[in-house]
């Protein structure tokens, strides 16, 4: 199992919206994550400055990287468009983190 951590960003005055829209996560959008082998999401809010840091658990990378492609994904970029920083195809946009420490 491997984890991934990233930085975006949700618009001011969006903050609830967010929150809402992941509290109703589509059913099929919560399948396809799973079926690509991701575990153990989490995504924080620094209400400051709209930064989501999110951390989750994955298989592997290959078929972690297959998610971008699928149909719901791309889906649900356009649903969330509206309230967060995106790139030109609606995915968000976002930072990788390198991690530099872990006490187990």
């Amino acid at each position: 199992m491997n984890k991934i951590a990233n930085v975006m960003y949700v618009k001011k005055g969006c903050y609830e919206e967010y929150k809402k829209r992941h509290d109703l996560i589509w059913p099929e959008m919560k399948e396809m994550l799973k079926n690509h082998g991701v575990s153990n999401y989490h995504i924080y809010l620094n209400e400051k400055n709209g930064e989501l840091f999110t951390v989750l658990d994955i298989e592997n990378q290959s078929l972690y990287s297959e998610i971008a492609n699928h149909k719901i994904c791309q889906e649900w970029w356009d649903y969330m468009a509206d309230i967060m920083y995106v790139n030109s195809d609606n995915s968000p946009k976002y930072q990788l983190l390198k991690e530099v420490f872990f006490l187990e």
